[in-house]
Order: C-alpha cells, then structure tokens, then sequence
C-alpha cells in the first residue's frame, strides 16, 4: 500500500460522510459527484428524486473542466442550479458528504479520472460508465479499489438503483417506467446483472412478478425491488455478482436474491460456493444467459467482452447446472424466469415473510418541453438566473434577506452591498469601510476623465444615463483601475513572504510601475487626507492589518526616492481592503483570492464615481446664468473658471 493510499484510508476514516451499514451503497441521503456534464442523466436522477419525495437532490456537484460555474436544471417544476467544478478534488472538498462518484467519461480518459476519485477519502463508491478500459488499467482500478476498502460499480454498467432513495444516471429508464413498476418505493427483492441493458428487462419482470393475483387496492400491495446492482459486462469488473449477493445477503430488507449471470468467466462458480458454505441463505433465483451458444459451430463472442466462453465451465449450460446443484432456484429457460420469481415471492408472502406495505402515490414529476407540446404541457426554462436577489414571492430579498429587514435592522450601503456582493452579512466595521471607500471616492475634482467626459456629453445635451456612461467608460488603471492593480500585486508580495526590497526589486524587473504607488499633485509634504483616514480605519479596526503595514513599508522606501511616490487612495484601498476581508473571519483564503483575481474591487471606485459624475450632470443643468455661449458653435465656458464647461 502506498503512502497515498494509506492517507487517503485515514483520512476516509474521519471525513464527513454520512453513516450507513457496511451492507449499504446508497441510502435516502446519499448525493453524487457527476463527472462530465450528463445533463439527461443528472436529470433523470433528480426527477427520481423528486417522484420518491427524497428531502434533497442527490445530484451535489458537477466536475466540468471546461465549464466551471452552476448547471441549472429542474427539481420538479422549481430551477435549482448545481455547482459545476474544475476538478473532483475541488467538487469532493466542497461536498464531504457526496460519498458516491459517477464517471461518464469516455474510456481514454476513465482510468484517471477514476483513480482520482478513489484518492479523495470522502468518496465511497464509483460507478465507472464507459466501458473499453484496457485491461490492464482496469485490474488496477479494482486493486486499489480493494486496498482502499471502497467499491466500483463498472466499467461498462448503466450504474444501479436503490428502490426510492437513489439511482445511478440512466439507470432504470424513464420515470414513466420507474413509477409502473414501483421503483420509487423500496422493496424486498435484491437483484444483481452483469448486463445493464437487461437489468432495465429486469426490473419489470421482478416489478410484475412481484404482485400477488387478486391484488387490487394501489394503496397497499407488495413491494418488489429493494436494490439492483449492474456490475457491468467487462472482463473485469471492479465488483463481482457475488460480491453484491454477499452484501445484500446482510441486509434485512431484502428477503430473496435474483442474480442474471452470463456466458464466459468464472463468477457465476464463486455464487455456488456461497450458497453451499452458507454465506448466502437467502433463497437465490438465478439464470445464466447465453445457452444459445451450443447451437453454433464454432466459438461465440456476445456483447460484452466477457461474455466468452474459452471452455467448457464457462458455458451457460454448466453454470446452470452447478447453481442448480448447489441449491440455486434455476429456471428451464430465461422465459420461465418471471413465473420463478413470482412462485419464491408467492411462498414467502405466504409465510409472512414478506408483508404488504402501504404504497404511496408518486410525486407527479412535471414534463419537458418535447414531451409536452402535444399535451399543452410545457415547462420552460429561465433566460436568466440570479443568486443575489429574488423579487419572485411577496417582498423583495437580497441574498435571502427580506428588503424590510434590510431597511428596519439599518443595513445600510455598506450592508446591502455585503448581501448583493459578497452574499452574506458583513460585521459593522465592515459595511462602514465600505460606505467609508464610496465616500472618499465620490469625486475627484472635474479635471478628472471621468467627470471631464460626463461634463462635455452633458453640455452635448445628453441624457443622464448617456453622460454618466460616457464617464464609466474611462476607469481604468489610469483612472480607478489601479486599485485592482494593487490589490493583486500587494497580495503577492505578502502571501509569498517578500521583503518592501524584495517586491520593489521584482516590479521593476518585471517593467510595471507599481500599482497604488505615486501622486500628480500630493507627495510627503502635501498628504493626501483621504489615504490618512483609511490607513487610520485600518490600523484600528482590521487586527494584524498586514497588507496596508506592507504598503505603507514600500511607500518608505520609493518615497526616499522621490517625494511624490507616496501610496495613493488606489493603493491604500486595494491593500486595506484585503486586511478587511480576513478581519471579517466569514472569507476563506480562497474566496479572498477569487475576489482579487476577478478584478472587481474597481466595482467600489464605480459605484463611488458614478455618485460624482451624476453630481457633475446636474451641475451642468444648474449653470444657465452663469454661462456664456459663443453666437457660432456649440463650445460652452463658465464665466469663471478656466476648466471644461
């Protein structure tokens, strides 16, 4: 065992998984990892969620390289969006307690993507849908299965169901046909193939065989399938029809076994020797398929890569025979199949073995729109979805929060920008550092190019949107951008240890002037007051406030330089507000980093300017009496002042 592997066991050991009999795969809580983006598949297992009434989807994130983000899809007639992830390390970190990983990639890539699943100790079990996994690598795929004490379902299987509590992608077809044979209600029939096309076939003929004569109330009846297993039709398989069997022999639910073997290997040999040891007690109905092949000349290769026989053991016909003589209920022909099974379930009903349970009506689970045109009945989906508000019910919310509350516990601008920004509450020294930040910001003068653009698109006699717009459009690093800039670079510099030299050094080697760094008009001797006020904020509200003391020690040393390279209000605010954020304690350093990376801190100078720019539109309107318009064009000066009018 490697040192991974031993570390992924320990950990396995104390993860957040939820707790279920060793005889147990899957349960009325148990939430999958899809990888690959299945949208019919993640669908169809929602909707069986749906129609079992089951409390939460069992469908907990998407691993998408390509797409990272949320999928939206239905939960009845409601949209709910799934998280969609890089990699399933990040998906299990995120999920603890998604304990089964559903693999749909293709069979090139099905090896690796699997072999990581097995690695993250949260994951239980993995359901590998491809099938053509060379042989090779499947062998290890079942060996480190084995050594991690974990289980795979596959390669090659359309997964498997656990009757009312969870199902494995398109298994069991079509919620039309999930609902006519009860599937959505747990059973006491446990039923294990290798094929995954015939464990549909299935699951109908136990569903049929399994009403007695006469039944005639819909409320209460004998239920049928407890739990059906595809272990899938590749050489080798990561778990065998026996090892299934010896699982669901534990469980006292399941009170008779129905198992669907194959031409080729020896498997079917190992159930024999349960049942003749005693392992398996319960009554098994059993039958081998592939008796056809003695009516042809030569050697058959069937479907799947297994289903070979290389001698005479590994026949149909002998695999029969051996499960007859070992006690095994063997029909003559697949056809008498479901008669079997409804003889053993008669007998123990009989018994009281079985009893009748109430049957509850399944959820209507509302049609797609392909389906639906016929009938009238459509459900669409949205052009649009938001995660910040929703002003669908009878109040508007932010984040959940409803809007009087918003109003009445005094939010404010700072707090309302938490909820619609950030998507949680933010502590008061946090929401008064914002509104601080949109004060400091609001203008800067009418020299400036934002407020410059929006007083010429005024004087043009453009409307307020069009004006303020014209002034939006110039912030940049040259104006606002830097503290994004300096946020980023900042950052760096402190998360990677570097000395105020060090990260100089780096700057200029690197050809950037650094951000937040440097002053037209303010420099030692003439502070800027508003850097002062935020410094103050800082030092005494954000704890160690480590990244604004690290701007600051920069600014020594460029300020020695020359005096006008002081930390300007970009910079004061793109390190501040970092120290803001950690101080906050509801921000992981990963939130933290998303944030400075996706550029939005400049979202703050936005906000804070564009109260200066509307300021500066309405000035415009209010400068009638004052103004001096030339008798041939449209140039407009302020009778007392030089600057732009």
């Amino acid at each position: 065992m490697s040192a991974l592997e031993k570390e992924v066991l320990e950990e396995l050991k104390s993860s957040e998984t939820s707790v279920k009999p060793d005889y147990e795969l899957f349960d009325e809580n148990t939430q999958a990892i899809v990888f690959n983006y299945q949208t019919k598949a993640i669908q169809r297992m929602l909707d069986f969620d749906y129609a079992c009434r089951r409390k939460t989807p069992s469908v907990a994130a998407i691993v998408y390289a390509s797409r990272p983000g949320y999928h939206k899809c239905f939960w009845g007639s409601e949209e709910i969006m799934i998280p969609i992830y890089r990699t399933t390390k990040e998906a299990a970190e995120k999920h603890k307690k998604a304990d089964v990983f559903i693999n749909f990639a293709s069979f090139r890539s099905s090896y690796e993507s699997s072999m990581e699943a097995l690695e993250q100790p949260t994951i239980r079990t993995v359901a590998i849908i491809a099938e053509g996994i060379p042989e090779r690598k499947a062998r290890k795929l079942v060996s480190a299965a084995a050594r991690m004490d974990k289980c795979v379902i596959g390669p090659a299987t359309v997964g498997g169901i656990k009757a009312g509590k969870f199902k494995i992608g398109n298994t069991a077809g079509s919620i039309e046909n999930i609902i006519d044979t009860r599937l959505y209600v747990p059973g006491c029939v446990g039923f294990v193939s290798k094929s995954g096309g015939m464990s549909n076939e299935l699951y109908n003929t136990i569903s049929m065989a399994c009403r007695i004569d006469g039944e005639q109330r819909d409320d209460l009846a004998y239920p049928a399938l407890n739990e059906g297993i595809a272990v899938g039709g590749d050489s080798f398989p990561g778990s065998t029809l026996c090892d299934h069997l010896l699982r669901m022999e534990k469980n006292p639910d399941i009170k008779f076994l129905v198992a669907l073997g194959e031409v080729g290997g020896d498997g079917e040999y190992k159930i024999c020797e349960a049942i003749k040891s005693g392992e398996i007690s319960k009554p098994v109905v059993m039958w081998v398929m592939g008796t056809c092949s003695t009516l042809f000349p030569g050697e058959v290769q069937f479907g799947h890569a297994g289903a070979r026989a290389d001698g005479e053991e590994e026949t149909a016909h002998a695999k029969n025979q051996a499960l007859k003589e070992a006690g095994a209920i063997v029909p003559n022909s697949f056809d008498d199949l479901g008669d079997v099974i409804k003889g053993v379930y008669k007998d123990l009903a009989a018994k009281k073995v079985i009893q009748p349970v109430e049957i509850p009506k399944a959820k209507v689970v509302p049609i797609d729109i392909s389906d639906a045109q016929k009938q009238g009945l459509i459900r669409k989906p949205t052009n649009f979805v938001s995660t910040i508000s929703d002003d669908r019910g009878e109040e508007l919310s932010y984040n959940g929060v409803p809007i009087s509350r918003v109003v009445s516990d005094g939010f404010g601008i700072g707090g309302t920008l938490g909820l619609l920004w950030f998507k949680r509450e933010l502590p008061k020294f946090a929401s008064d550092f914002l509104e601080l930040i949109l004060v400091l910001t609001a203008d800067h003068g009418p020299a400036v190019s934002g407020a410059h653009n929006t007083i010429v698109a005024a004087r043009a006699g453009k409307d307020l949107v069009s004006a303020v717009a014209s002034g939006m459009l110039t912030i940049g690093p040259r104006f606002g951008g830097a503290i994004d800039g300096a946020s980023q670079h900042f950052k760096h510099a402190v998360d990677n240890n570097m000395s105020p030299e060090e990260f100089i050094v780096d700057m200029k080697k690197k050809g950037i002037p650094i951000p937040g760094i440097g002053h037209r008009v303010k420099s030692l001797s003439n502070p800027d007051k508003r850097v002062e006020l935020l410094k103050d904020y800082a030092l005494t509200h954000f704890g160690s406030a480590k990244y604004i003391k690290f701007a600051m020690e920069v600014e020594q040393l460029t300020t020695k330089k020359k005096g006008n390279l002081i930390l300007n209000v970009d910079g004061a605010i793109g390190t501040s507000f970092i120290d803001m954020l950690q101080a906050a304690e509801s921000f992981d350093d990963e939130e933290i980093q998303k944030f400075v990376e996706l550029g939005f801190l400049n979202g703050l100078f936005l906000v804070g300017r564009c109260m200066g720019m509307v300021g500066h539109f309405m000035d415009q309107g209010n400068l009638s009496q004052s103004l001096y318009r030339h008798p041939w064009d449209d140039i407009t000066y302020m009778s007392d002042s030089s600057g732009p009018g």
